[in-house]
């Protein structure tokens, strides 16, 4: 055979080379390698993660103007709106994960919920073009709306809710999609899977940029309806490239509903609650052959009540020689045991990340309200406060390159390790970042009302003081986030189970949506306690009557007690143990 010959035949046989880690195709069949995912893949879903970005925040950055200018809401009330939406859009983000690892599939529920997201972005459009905005030019700083009737309002809410929910459910799905386009198995694949969270981050933050500045100028100058336009036209370009992508994907098999399998470690431990298991005794421990290609968990020390679940008794050896297969409501394997282990060691951590969501929540609430009291104007200029937000995100671009490319390495060098900071380690420092991103925020106030009129109306603009004051707590938000939730991501996804990694990106969403609603629980508490005798509170309408400043503090002092919190419990945690395809033990230290 000549050597054309030999060539054909290799390049024949790397076209037909499948990939290591079990992934498969759009028609279910052995993923080949150089027809399916890798950046090709990857690229995709980089620009439908922006334009998408850019079409959720085209809506929600302005979304508490839009509630006090349009719809007639007070500060407070429009703050907790904003809270309590924000929130529900990540408590979504559970149903989306829940459906993609039991029963759809990623892609299947990608392309469902980002359906339903340009459907609430249509409604919305047309909702506030035909009846909110009535006057026509209603809706910026000067001019008031009319009152709306029940069903208008109804007809904005379901529309905002079905934005919520489209893009909640999609959202934790997608980071993991992008990554199951790389096969960690491959040396090279498994760098760029690395690189790709990072690229994924950046395209979220340019599709923000772009909404904060160029739509919420437009929303600001009182053009809701273009603004909310351009979102659904972006957020329908996303759709288009997503579906166009379908053959060049990979994709995992679900796993099976979560929620049955860890019932099953729970009641067959209880089971055997009476059950003595012989301190190191792992050959009596039951396990069976991974499926869908998932790595096996191994046995870990601690939680050892559930270890009773995984125990093999003599009325399970019974049973198997009957039956050949187990009861997995009296015996399930070790595997099984360690996930639920592995949910339960998170939760700890995630809970620890709320008081930081609290923290981040602000400035799409306090911040803009803050800002929109003080001096926005340049000559003839006025900048819109919700646009001060694009600071944070050029902070996060900014910290993102200083931390890979100057801090990480000083760090490597220094410890001589060359794993440098832990994802654990990031998501204090972010924590102690946040706790000064407050506090800058609280002194910024303290002197925007030295410089404020106390007899203003409607208080926009009433301060002197500039709202570039306000650039240093949007940075300090910025540099925190790239600790705090680039580590979270990296973490949960990371220790998540291989049946459960868009679990683990809804962790991270959860822990956001959480923050929303006790933001917003506090806000009420602290309006009911600071309003009494007929005081104006500290978030009163006129934000020059009232203390935001001391809510700022407040929030300062509760990220110190929350940090120290965290400090303990990250001392606690336990990386979970697998081995991965033909390869020994694997431990992932944190």
């Amino acid at each position: 055979m000549g050597s054309l010959e030999l060539s054909k035949v290799a390049r024949k046989l790397k076209e037909e080379e499948y990939t290591g880690d079990g992934s498969v195709d759009f028609h279910g069949k052995p993923a080949i390698r150089d027809r399916t995912g890798k950046w090709s893949a990857g690229t995709i879903i980089l620009l439908n993660q922006g334009l998408a970005t850019l079409a959720f925040f085209g809506v929600g950055v302005n979304l508490v103007l839009f509630l006090t200018r349009v719809l007639q809401q007070d500060n407070a009330e429009a703050a907790n709106s904003v809270s309590k939406w924000t929130g529900t859009v990540y408590i979504f983000s559970l149903v989306g994960a829940f459906l993609s690892d039991s029963y759809w599939g990623r892609y299947k529920t990608c392309a469902i919920f980002q359906s339903i997201f340009v459907i609430g972005l249509v409604l919305l459009s047309l909702s506030t073009q035909v009846f909110l905005l009535k006057p026509g030019g209603c809706g910026d700083e000067t001019t008031k709306c009319n009152t709306h009737s029940s069903w208008e309002l109804g007809l904005f809410y379901i529309s905002i809710y079905m934005v919520a929910l489209g893009n909640g459910g999609y959202q934790p799905n997608i980071a993991t999609f992008g990554a199951d386009q790389f096969d960690v198995e491959d040396p090279i694949e498994g760098y760029s899977k690395v690189a790709f969270f990072s690229y994924f981050y950046l395209a979220l933050n340019l599709g923000s940029l772009f909404s904060n500045t160029i739509l919420g100028y437009f929303e600001d100058e009182g053009l809701w309806a273009l603004g909310f336009w351009a979102s659904t036209a972006s957020a329908t370009l996303a759709l288009l490239l997503f579906l166009g992508g379908t053959n060049r994907y990979r994709h995992f098999k679900p796993s099976g509903n979560p929620l049955s399998r860890i019932s099953q470690v729970l009641v067959s431990a209880t089971k055997k609650c009476s059950v003595r298991i012989p301190p190191g005794d792992d050959a009596n421990l039951y396990e069976t052959e991974s499926k869908n290609g998932a790595r096996k968990m191994l046995h870990t020390q601690g939680i050892k009540f559930l270890d009773r679940a995984a125990f093999v008794t003599q009325q399970d050896l019974d049973e198997l020689k009957q039956n050949e297969f187990n009861n997995p409501w009296r015996l399930c394997p070790i595997s099984q045991v360690e996930e639920v282990k592995c949910i339960l060691r998170l939760l700890p951590i995630w809970l620890c990340t709320i008081i930081y969501s609290v923290v981040f929540t602000q400035m799409a609430s306090l911040f803009v309200e803050q800002g929109d009291a003080m001096n926005t104007q340049i000559s003839n200029f006025r900048i819109p406060a919700a646009s001060m937000s694009s600071f944070d995100i050029l902070s996060v671009a900014l910290f993102i390159f200083l931390y890979r490319r100057v801090v990480d390495p000083i760090v490597r060098r220094v410890r001589k390790d060359s794993n440098g900071l832990t994802e654990l380690q990031r998501m204090g420092i972010g924590l102690v970042i946040a706790v000064m991103a407050m506090v800058s925020a609280g002194i910024v106030e303290c002197y925007r009302l030295k410089y404020a009129r106390k007899d203003c109306k409607h208080c926009q603009g009433s301060s002197s003081l500039s709202i570039f004051w306000q650039v240093p707590q949007y940075a300090l938000i910025g540099a925190s986030e790239v600790f705090m939730y680039v580590g979270q991501l990296e973490f949960f996804n990371a220790q998540a189970p291989d049946g459960l990694k868009s679990f683990g990106s809804a962790l991270c969403m959860t822990s956001i949506s959480l923050g929303n609603y006790v933001s917003s629980l506090l806000v009420s508490i602290v309006m009911k306690i600071s309003t009494v005798d007929n005081m104006p509170g500290w978030i009163p309408g006129n934000l020059n009557k009232g203390h935001l400043e001391r809510f700022y503090f407040l929030l300062a002092g509760l990220t110190v007690v929350d940090l120290m919190i965290y400090i303990a419990c990250a001392s606690w945690y336990k990386s979970m143990k697998f081995t991965g395809k033909g390869e020994g033990e694997e431990d992932y230290e944190v």
